[in-house]
């Protein structure tokens, strides 16, 4: 008797792979991503980008299920990545890839309310369950993170933090500053601000010396431990709302 087609077998499909887009400015981080998420049968890396508008650019054509991306970015912060992804591709799922494990930093990278938080030291399995947890509708923290959250909602905020440092801070400065933080230049903010460079850097300067900050380094710093980051971007829209609500 000719054997036959096992019927059952050619009728169970193969579950569709996520779609993953990989977002990082080191080309052998992702080059290696790449190679361990593709050992899973139900991880298909799409795109890999460097900077915030490559990244912005491959959503856009790409639809991903799950972007990873870094906070720090060539250019423009990763949490205002996420932002702008969710414009672009509401449906895609976005997990922080990070080795940023500061307070500072995980509460910024929490304030732009991405899906999940996983710091770069951390296991494969642990990544690829922060990718299958985000894809299937859950939110996912990584163990040391989780830890450090629940550490500071245990232990609560510091009393003294809750005086308004930005009291004494003009609108167009708070901008300047959230901004220059994000890693635009002051060229940048000129152009897309409509204001002179002078402009730019008088207000720099005012509220350095209002905040008592000495660089680019304390302004980050600034602007991450009070949750200014995350929400911020200069897109051409932003710019000309700013201009009409702002003055110079």
């Amino acid at each position: 008797m000719p054997q036959g087609t096992d019927t059952n077998a050619a009728s169970v499909e193969s579950p569709t792979p996520l779609n993953l887009l990989l977002v990082d400015d080191h080309t052998i981080l992702r080059e290696g991503l790449r190679a361990l998420l593709e050992l899973q049968p139900d991880l298909h890396v799409v795109g890999e980008a460097a900077t915030f508008e490559e990244a912005i650019g491959l959503a856009v054509q790409m639809q991903p299920d799950v972007v990873l991306t870094d906070i720090g970015l060539r250019g423009r912060s990763g949490l205002l990545l996420v932002r702008e992804l969710r414009k672009v591709c509401p449906a895609a799922r976005i997990v922080l890839l990070t080795a940023h494990a500061s307070e500072e930093y995980i509460r910024a990278g929490l304030d732009a309310k991405p899906d999940g938080y996983v710091l770069k030291d951390s296991g494969h399995g642990e990544l690829v369950a922060a990718i299958r947890s985000v894809a299937a509708g859950r939110h996912f923290l990584c163990k040391a993170v989780a830890f450090r959250v629940l550490d500071t909602y245990l232990h609560g905020a510091d009393p003294a933090s809750n005086a308004d440092p930005l009291r004494g801070v003009t609108s167009r400065e708070r901008q300047v500053l959230t901004l220059i933080a994000a890693g635009h230049s002051n060229k940048t903010l000129a152009r897309e601000l409509n204001l002179s460079v002078k402009t730019i850097e008088k207000h720099r300067a005012n509220v350095m010396r209002k905040l008592k900050l000495h660089n680019a380094a304390d302004i980050t710093r600034f602007a991450l431990n009070h949750h200014l980051m995350a929400h911020e971007s200069v897109d051409a829209g932003d710019a000309a709302e700013l201009r009409n609500a702002v003055g110079s």
